[in-house]
């Protein structure tokens, strides 16, 4: 174990501003605890001010410093010092990042998702890495429900209350069930599952042992699964990290309900629910009907081999 990743497990026993796709337990669960580690930066009293966690691999003699299944972002953590006027925040991130990107390894194509909260990207740029704008959808503030349901849209409303006539809200789920379900609604509509029940189970008993993780789904009364979603959170806030539909029985209305009852046991934990984004059209309108706020975030990416910048392989190498 290097001497970064030593430091950055004793971070993550205390620091509670770290996303939960930075924490330990995530990396050791999606990567495997060989294949991650961090580089740092340390103020003068040896206290972390800096951290990027990183996952790689190797394939086809290429080392990928790359983003793991059903990890939505990695990047950069900052510990901002407290009262800092705009421009001092500013050269803060410079200085830091800079350090950051700096101690990476060698690799020869590299790509990461920042979390949102990250809106400057410029010390990236100026190493040479490119940027795509993405977007996920947040609700910024559980702590009044009332507000919250309020600001969904009519239709949202409606499927709630159809649904609430045909469906049972549960929990007891187990990863096998629930991975079995995705596998099963997938391959109603000609779609392969992108990512192993071996994962999804780590995930899911990582994220159970630390009482950060609940499986909700709609039942009917002759047993019929209509929707479950897998949420999971940090101290700041949930994410609806994966949704299982039936097609069958699409307009029934059990997704808006198990989003409204998730959203329910989430807010006496936390205070965000971040319902994780989509690029694909009809889902980024059904998160908006929410009411959830647009976020935008950056995917980062750079290529340092011929090779892959000529297109020839780098589909192969990100599977």
């Amino acid at each position: 174990m290097t001497i970064n990743k030593e430091k950055y497990i004793n971070l993550c026993k205390t620091e509670k501003t770290i996303p939960i796709f930075s924490q330990v337990f995530w990396l050791n669960a999606v990567a495997g605890p060989n294949n991650w580690d961090v580089v740092i930066v340390e103020n003068k009293n040896h206290e972390i001010i800096g951290a990027m966690p990183y996952v790689w691999k190797k394939k086809y003699g290429f080392k990928i410093l790359t983003m793991p299944k059903l990890t939505q972002t990695l990047g950069p953590w900052l510990k901002y010092p407290e009262n800092q006027k705009n421009h001092s925040r500013l050269s803060f991130e410079k200085k830091i990042m800079t350090q950051l990107i700096e101690q990476l390894p060698k690799f020869n194509y590299f790509t990461q998702n920042l979390h949102y909260s990250i809106t400057n990207w410029l010390p990236f740029y100026w190493k040479g890495f490119q940027q795509t704008t993405l977007y996920t959808y947040i609700i910024k503030d559980l702590t009044d429900l009332d507000i919250v349901f309020n600001r969904f849209d009519y239709s949202k409303i409606k499927n709630i209350k159809r649904a609430e006539e045909i469906v049972t809200v549960k929990t007891d789920m187990s990863s096998k069930e629930f991975y079995k379900n995705h596998k099963y609604t997938l391959k109603k509509q000609n779609k392969m599952i992108s990512y192993s029940y071996n994962l999804f189970d780590k995930i899911y008993n990582t994220t159970h042992k630390n009482k950060q993780s609940k499986i909700f789904y709609a039942i009917d009364k002759k047993h019929n699964l209509h929707s479950a979603i897998f949420v999971i959170w940090d101290n700041i806030e949930a994410y609806d990290l994966i949704s299982t539909i039936d097609p069958d029985y699409k307009n029934s209305g059990a997704t808006s309900l198990l989003i409204k009852t998730a959203i329910e046991y989430i807010s006496k934990i936390v205070t965000k629910f971040n319902f994780e984004g989509s690029m694909i059209e009809g889902v980024e309108q059904s998160f908006r009907k929410f009411g959830a706020i647009q976020k935008p975030y950056f995917k980062i990416t750079k290529t340092n081999s011929k090779l892959i910048k000529l297109g020839l392989c780098l589909k192969n190498i990100l599977k």
